[in-house]
């Protein structure tokens, strides 16, 4: 029983995590899903940068047309959240065995991140879907239904396209989630673990309040260091998964790697990388967040980790 306690404070900590990623990253991500779904197109680039995005954005549609989709974001991500540090949690105990307690290991991390990464990549296809479709929506959609909702796009693409079409998109999301997240945890359990190996030395105060600042700052800087090792490792897979998802035409070809080639030749390496500034400047404080989250929670809750 206390084992099962335990693993349902995991999974309590992950959806609080999702939540704090959704509040601080959302408006970054409508930016770069803009960036990625117009600015790769054979007719040249709608938007300049990040910035110029932005100001339309706001200038047209105010602040709320930077937080377009984020009804779905909120739902699925905390689902998603929760499954991914749950799951996480659960496999790298596991496959802890034998290996030395608090010290991170390749063989450890990888697989159980991997995995968990695969899992969510079955809930963050659908959510990601109607969050993209409503996002791209706006004063410059040049074609394609409108929408009232996350609810009313998951309808509309189910009627029109039926239950593939809600699931388009989702061998780019397995890939960037799996390659992805092992990248993410492997740079979070080093950074942390040598972050922790030189301010718990003798040397730094041991008072309760450097401790607390202690472990806020070691979240928020292997936090915020990971999501950009994710987003780094795994843009081109996104930015396939976007077109994937938001282009009108049926006979797109679903294979991310098809995309890519297809987005290189029209817009050269710089296609494959669009968004990359809002999705960097986002990754930060949005995993941040998130892991600052994730880790207090488990406190709260009373979660033992090395």
């Amino acid at each position: 029983m206390a084992a099962a306690g335990d693993a349902a404070k995991e999974y309590v900590a992950g959806a609080a995590a999702g939540v704090a990623q959704v509040v601080v990253g959302h408006p970054f991500d409508t930016v770069k899903v803009k960036l990625q779904a117009h600015n790769t197109t054979a007719h040249g680039k709608v938007y300049k940068n990040g910035f110029h995005c932005t100001s339309r954005i706001l200038v047209e549609e105010g602040i709320r047309g930077l937080y377009k989709g984020a009804s779905s974001s909120f739902i699925g991500i905390a689902v998603e959240s929760s499954l991914f540090f749950g799951t996480y949690s659960q496999a790298k105990q596991l496959l802890q065995g034998n290996y030395e307690n608090g010290r991170p290991h390749l063989q450890v991390i990888i697989p159980s991140a991997a995995c968990s990464g695969a899992l969510i990549s079955c809930i963050l296809t659908p959510t990601e879907l109607t969050k993209c479709r409503m996002q791209v929506q706006g004063k410059d959609v040049m074609h394609g239904a409108r929408y009232s909702s996350p609810l009313d796009c998951a309808v509309k693409t189910l009627e029109s396209e039926g239950l593939r079409g809600i699931f388009r998109g989702g061998l780019a999301t397995l890939f960037r989630e799996a390659i992805g997240n092992a990248v993410f945890f492997c740079t979070y359990e080093y950074s942390r673990y040598w972050m922790h190996n030189y301010l718990d030395s003798p040397r730094f105060s041991s008072s309760s309040n450097f401790v607390l600042a202690k472990d806020i700052g070691i979240g928020v800087m292997s936090g915020g260091i990971s999501g950009m090792a994710f987003w780094t490792a795994t843009l081109p897979l996104d930015v396939a998964k976007t077109i994937i998802q938001t282009d009108p035409d049926p006979h797109l070809s679903r294979n991310p790697f098809r995309v890519l080639s297809m987005v290189y030749k029209r817009a050269g390496m710089g296609g494959c990388y669009a968004g990359l500034g809002p999705t960097l400047v986002r990754a930060f404080p949005a995993n941040a967040a998130a892991i600052v989250a994730w880790e207090y929670s488990a406190k709260i809750l009373g979660i033992k980790r090395g």
